[in-house]
């Protein structure tokens, strides 16, 4: 299930850059399919007692619900700048970012190895920044991936900071905050344009909001807990590399050897990054 879950994580970008919509758009109807899903989900499974029983907690899945949308609409925004492979490399920066939030904010240790992996990646991102040129789309839509990461480790901190829940039933939450803030939002910035979608157009937003988003979350969250920390780790990169071969091969986008280079050192120490801390908190 996980697997799964990865490999389509991995071709979000082609139906979002197949989708006429703005991007703010997208990720609302994205959210807003991907709820009814849930809906469903959670009515036959008798999810929604879960919700209560979350407490307090439910405030912060609701704030990182907030959060969680402004990151699809950055991410998807990075989509339309630069190329599919370079977005999805930037925004793997993630869980180095992440580990670096751990440090500052939750006062966790931190190996010499985690630094030195940390410094690699960032070097590594360096690279793929510089050698863009320091201007033009590619270096926007890298800055908006890098913006995105941001705020998908916060996501994931918030969620760490709140301990443990129904998976299912905090992402629900999560999607229904997200659609109550993109929707007046959407209203008050131009409207919705869902006329100027063709039947190929509702199709990829079908698909982005039940395969990608629905079902797919569900069978992350429900896979996650059977997996150990180091498994999930390594399998999480599945969605990166199908990212990048979809982009290179099937789009046939530009993605110079350097960029493509820098990209991956980044994501290969951010992964050896990720193992490690998962081995300091086994070993605590």
């Amino acid at each position: 299930m996980f697997i799964t879950a990865m490999l389509v994580f991995g071709t979000v970008g082609l139906f979002v850059r197949a989708t006429p919509l703005p991007s703010v758009e997208i990720a609302l109807y994205r959210a807003g399919i991907a709820l009814g899903v849930l809906c469903l989900i959670m009515s036959f499974t008798g999810r929604f007692r879960a919700i209560p029983a979350m407490g307090t907690k439910v405030w912060l899945f609701a704030l990182s619900g907030v959060i969680m949308a402004v990151n699809w609409i950055t991410l998807f925004e990075a989509i339309r700048f630069t190329s599919i492979a370079l977005a999805t490399l930037s925004y793997y920066l993630a869980p180095t970012l992440m580990v670096l939030a751990s440090v500052l904010i939750l006062k966790e240790r931190i190996t010499p190895f985690q630094v030195v992996c940390f410094v690699l990646s960032t070097l590594g991102l360096v690279l793929m920044l510089g050698v863009s040129g320091g201007s033009g789309d590619d270096l926007k839509g890298i800055l908006l991936a890098l913006g995105s990461a941001v705020l998908y480790a916060t996501v994931v901190m918030i969620n760490k900071a709140a301990g443990e829940a129904d998976g299912i039933a905090r992402t629900f939450v999560q999607f229904l905050v997200a659609v109550m803030v993109l929707v007046p939002f959407i209203v008050l910035s131009g409207g919705f344009h869902l006329g100027a979608l063709d039947g190929q157009g509702w199709l990829n937003l079908l698909i982005l909001g039940v395969v990608h988003t629905g079902i797919c979350y569900s069978l992350y969250f429900t896979s996650l807990r059977h997996l150990r920390g180091q498994q999930a780790a390594i399998l999480s990169y599945l969605d990166p590399l199908v990212a990048v071969l979809l982009s290179v091969l099937w789009l046939g986008e530009r993605v110079s050897a350097l960029q493509l280079m820098g990209g991956g050192i980044m994501v290969l120490f951010a992964l050896l990054n990720e193992v490690a801390g998962r081995k300091t908190d086994k070993a605590a």
